[in-house]
């Protein structure tokens, strides 16, 4: 590429235009092959995704509050109400209210689903899953079909109450 300092004629101001022609052919050249090869590129799957809604929690005096967290050690604990116990004690604290529960009800034969008590699990954010799944499995094994998770709703969201 050259550039002009002028001509013969004495005037000696170089020209500063410059030629943008082969800028916008390239440029595009490049939008049309983006335009084709993009669609091909993207992939899309339909994926049907979990609509998000933070019901209030109805505590029933016979559902049983667990809280689970990781000690800095890295040892699980595990709190029934305010008590720590460890996975043994959890799985014979859950049978004995199962139990008591079935017991309380008259009998296997008086007991609905409805009357059955539900586990409810704080987990901390820095729990390992382990600790979680763990004690998951344990009410499980201990007769507890409904086990659930309390959570924080977001800041600044707010909780409908249904009537």
């Amino acid at each position: 590429m050259a550039m002009s300092v002028g001509d013969a004629g004495g005037d000696e101001t170089p020209m500063s235009d410059i030629n943008t022609t082969p800028l916008v052919d390239v440029m595009l050249v490049l939008l049309i092959i983006f335009l084709i090869a993009v669609p091909v590129v993207i992939q899309t799957i339909d994926v049907k995704l979990p609509e998000v809604r933070h019901d209030p929690t109805t505590t029933k005096p016979e559902n049983v509050s667990l809280s689970v967290k990781a000690s800095p050690s890295g040892e699980c604990e595990v709190y029934w109400n305010l008590t720590r116990v460890n996975s043994q004690e959890l799985l014979d604290r859950a049978v004995a209210k199962l139990k008591a529960e079935i017991e309380k009800k008259g009998g296997i034969e008086n007991f609905t689903a409805e009357d059955m008590p539900e586990a409810h699990i704080r987990g901390d954010v820095n729990t390992p899953y382990r600790c979680i799944g763990g004690t998951i499995f344990t009410m499980q094994m201990a007769g507890f079909a409904r086990v659930g998770f309390i959570s924080q709703p977001p800041a600044g969201s707010f909780v409908a109450q249904r009537l």
